[in-house]
């Protein structure tokens, strides 16, 4: 339960708001273009899809990389370092379970819920720019994004954060485990978990999207 309050609650705040200014960023480019093409009804579902579909996955999987991820490898790399992962195999206790199962356990719940409230965020603050500033009234992107979305969305969207905080979670791990060299190797092993959790979300998201996406669609007839 500590863990998962160190990955969802106290990760929200900052998550919340690099979605809202995601949603709002991409509201702009959206109106800009689409109104030139008088497709402005339609500008609703094509960002509901962007956010459920890589925005809002792949952003929760960086805020999680730069602040989960690199607590949890300086935490066990400063342990590893320490001494006290022997002290915990001196007590009969294996360091992986007690350590490292409930952190990868917690980013996998705490991942997909916050996927979920951060579109919910990045969609409210793209429907609210869009009606101050655009003049595009909200109950038309709201509707649009309905029409637009599927049930598939959703579950591709809860499937990507999940892997993403899998891989997170274990990669902090398994270097923070692997750490050497006293506190130089502490800030050396949080560096790299950091780096590598980023290049392999980024590589995981292209292999899920390839096969989750793989064809031509048809969610945007939907919008005609």
């Amino acid at each position: 339960m500590e863990q998962l309050r160190l990955v969802g609650p106290a990760s929200l705040g900052v998550s919340l708001l690099t979605a809202g200014f995601v949603g709002m960023v991409f509201t702009i480019q959206f109106v800009r273009e689409f109104a030139k093409l008088g497709l402005t009804r339609s500008v609703g579902g094509v960002l509901a899809l962007a956010l459920s579909r890589e925005l809002t996955p792949v952003v929760t999987a960086i805020i999680l990389a730069g602040r989960v991820g690199s607590a949890f490898a300086a935490e066990l790399g400063t342990m590893q370092v320490s001494e006290q992962m022997d002290s915990l195999r001196v007590l009969f206790t294996d360091p992986v379970d007690y350590l490292v199962t409930p952190r990868v356990l917690a980013s996998m719940v705490a991942g997909p819920l916050l996927n979920v409230l951060c579109f919910l965020m990045g969609m409210g603050a793209a429907v609210l720019l869009a009606d101050l500033v655009y003049n595009v009234p909200a109950n038309v992107i709201v509707d649009s994004a309905r029409r637009a979305l599927t049930s598939y969305d959703v579950l591709t969207s809860m499937v990507k954060s999940w892997v993403f905080g899998t891989v997170v979670a274990t990669i902090s791990c398994a270097w923070g485990f692997t750490t050497s060299g006293g506190a130089k190797g502490v800030g050396e092993s949080t560096t790299s978990a950091v780096v590598i959790s980023l290049v392999t979300i980024f590589i995981a998201d292209f292999i899920l999207s390839f096969m989750f996406f793989q064809g031509q669609g048809d969610a945007l007839k939907q919008l005609k």
